[in-house]
């Protein structure tokens, strides 16, 4: 059940109604009504995985409590490697089995030994890595002795089945999402008109932008042979465009519904984008996912303490690890290892770089940080290193296709596209740059939010072009659904 299908249209006002009107005056009886909401949005996909979803649910309830009040601290952190085994367990059958058959039998080939080891036809459950993750800020931080565990079994179900953000996050903290299930939720016209606003900035993000890019960059990477030159170039630039707004649209419908709900959810983009250094990207690309990293498995490694190589090993096995959270293909292990290098690089030279004029610094640094968050995008959205090689090897191949116009609009439309679909889609680009531009304003910003003029006819735009691009492209799948 897709946010922006007409399905999850009707369900939620379905929900909505119910929630609000029906409800309403008895806590409990919504707390059931989103869990039982909750599992009839996952079962949309496919019903078997649910017994995975309350298996997981149940268990980590369980276990919090053994956790907490274990007689010794070794007993507790025995529960808690339980905790840790189930979930991490079922992650990594259900996502990596295959992958790691695969990589073993390949290994032995190399030295001309053949192993006719089983592979599995595994379906990754859907929010699998995100609800598991959840789980785990629950069992963790009682381990730490950061929150106490809850003795009400619905609250806490509810609390990992909740729609809007199971499936893509925001990875919320149980310690501060899981008390807003025993806080009295009250409907105002404030919170909906915000919660109405985000949700429409998503719809935008996603139809308009993020569903019209794909054109193309699905053209280029699906078969990266065809091509060379000038469309490799603005496949990479545009799939760096799409996936943020595919994913940060995603965050805006979840946090937006959430907040229809009564539920506050918290900030997973600030504008990545503008980021002036890797290290800065990382403070604003899915906040949730790299704090969740810092604190679970930065800091424990030892974070910065020790000695300089210590840290910067830790901070390079942080990033390969999230990596390969996103996806089982060395792909993806590419992509974190580069992130990762070039922020050990990058903190080697931070202080070295207070002498540089800080108008230089500020845009040279926001062009190189964009060029490696791009040169790493390759290798995350390409099907295969092999792909990915290719690709990076011939975007600079072709100097013609960067300024033969003619041919440049015959390789569009062998792709199904017009040159006024590119210029339509960097129309709406821009848009949405002036958008997040006026946003990080206070002044523009407390200017709209005044002012129904102003308002009221930006969510006319956005309502007309969202309909019109729904009408011209496929509904997509969220990039981030299959993590």
């Amino acid at each position: 059940m897709l946010f922006t299908s007409i399905t999850f249209i009707v369900f939620f006002a379905i929900v909505f109604v119910l929630y609000w009107f029906v409800l309403d005056k008895n806590l409990r009886l919504q707390n059931a009504f989103l869990l039982v909401v909750g599992y009839i949005f996952y079962g949309w996909w496919d019903w078997r995985f649910l017994s995975i979803l309350i298996f997981s649910s149940a268990a980590d309830f369980y276990l919090g409590r053994k956790i907490f009040y274990a007689e010794s601290n070794a007993a507790s952190k025995r529960w808690l490697i339980f905790s840790l085994c189930i979930n991490l367990g079922l992650l990594g059958f259900f996502k990596y089995f295959n992958f790691f058959t695969d990589s073993f039998i390949s290994a032995f080939a190399q030295f001309g030994v053949t192993i006719n080891a089983p592979t599995l036809n595994i379906i990754l459950p859907v929010g699998l890595s995100f609800y598991t993750f959840q789980s785990l800020t629950y069992t963790i931080d009682l381990y730490k002795k950061k929150m106490e565990p809850t003795n009400d079994a619905l609250n806490y179900f509810a609390f990992v089945a909740f729609f809007p953000q199971m499936v893509a996050g925001p990875i919320e903290r149980a310690r501060l999402f899981l008390p807003q299930f025993f806080r009295k939720r009250v409907f105002t016209y404030e919170m909906a008109r915000k919660g109405g606003a985000l949700i429409l900035m998503g719809f935008f993000k996603k139809i308009v932008i993020a569903d019209s890019l794909s054109v193309l960059v699905d053209a280029v990477y699906n078969s990266p042979e065809s091509y060379s030159g000038f469309p490799m170039v603005i496949a990479t630039i545009f799939f760096a465009i799409q996936i943020y707004c595919d994913f940060s649209g995603y965050t805006d419908i979840a946090i937006g519904t959430a907040k229809l709900l009564g539920f506050d959810l918290a900030i997973n983009f600030r504008t990545p984008y503008f980021s002036t250094s890797l290290t800065e990207f990382w403070r604003r690309w899915h906040i949730s996912l790299s704090t969740w990293f810092r604190d679970y498995v930065y800091i424990p490694l030892g974070g910065n303490r020790g000695s300089v190589p210590r840290a910067n090993l830790n901070i390079f096995i942080t990033f390969v690890l999230s990596g390969f959270w996103h996806g089982a293909a060395w792909t993806f292990v590419i992509w974190g290892a580069i992130h990762g290098f070039v922020l050990i690089v990058e903190k080697a030279f931070t202080k070295k770089s207070e002498e540089i004029p800080n108008a230089f610094k500020q845009g040279f640094g926001w062009l190189i940080t964009f060029c490696i968050v791009c040169f790493a995008w390759i290798f995350f959205r390409s099907n295969s290193l092999s792909d990915a090689w290719f690709i990076i090897t011939h975007m600079f191949s072709d100097v013609s296709s960067y300024t033969d116009l003619q041919a440049m609009a015959l390789k569009f439309r062998g792709m199904g596209l017009q040159i006024k679909d590119i210029l339509n889609a960097i129309f709406f680009v821009v848009v949405l740059l002036i958008i997040e531009t006026s946003f990080k304003n206070e002044r523009i910003k407390g200017l709209i939010n005044s002012y129904r003029s102003v308002r009221w006819p930006a969510y006319y735009f956005l309502i007309i072009a969202i309909v019109i691009s729904a009408t011209k492209n496929p509904a997509g799948n969220f990039i981030y659904f299959q993590f």
